[in-house]
């Protein structure tokens, strides 16, 4: 087993045995089952899936340099490396707590339930999974739209001025409009 898979089974064990017992960081009262929400629509929404190659990231990276550094030490580096790392996945705790707290002030349990439930439905499900697909079309389709609109825009105001200068004779006509 690879240093990562075994990093992220060790955050996914220390995350799965604090999922109930979150205690508000502040002095707002935020109830366990709100928290337990806010834990749930997190998972269904995969909110901090982004992080977990924070940890095997900087491992590899430190053993890089310091392997490069004493390269006679490579057993070691490695050995000692995983080790520690392994030991800071359990911190994972602590960033699906303040991901649970930023939740829970924002949303109330109701909605958490509910976007938990949406997202664990099938519908739910392929939002998630084809979801990037279809923003990239629409970036894409909107970019295209933004260009032609400031093209039209940019002929339309061009041809009303070139009428307008021609109209009064302020100006010389060469046939190109002022936009362009």
């Amino acid at each position: 087993m690879n240093l990562a898979t075994r990093i992220r089974l060790a955050a996914a064990a220390a995350t799965m045995a604090m999922t109930f017992a979150f205690a508000p960081a502040s002095a707002q009262d935020i109830s366990a089952s709100h928290l337990a929400a806010a834990r749930s629509a997190i998972d269904a929404i995969n909110a901090t899936d982004d992080f977990d190659g924070v940890l095997p990231q900087a491992a590899a990276a430190l053993k890089s340099e310091l392997i490069r550094k004493n390269p006679d030490m490579v057993a070691l580096i490695n050995a000692t490396v995983d080790e520690k790392a392994i030991e800071l996945a359990s911190r994972r705790v602590d960033l699906e707590r303040e991901a649970a707290q930023a939740y829970a002030r924002v949303f109330s349990e109701q909605e958490l339930n509910e976007i938990a439930e949406f997202y664990t439905s099938p519908t739910g499900m392929k939002l998630i999974a084809d979801g990037p697909i279809v923003t990239r079309e629409v970036l894409k389709a909107g970019d295209i739209w933004r260009r032609g609109i400031a093209r039209d825009l940019a002929q339309m105001v061009g041809q009303q001025l070139k009428a307008a200068t021609e109209a009064t004779g302020n100006g010389e006509s060469s046939g190109e409009s002022p936009a362009q």
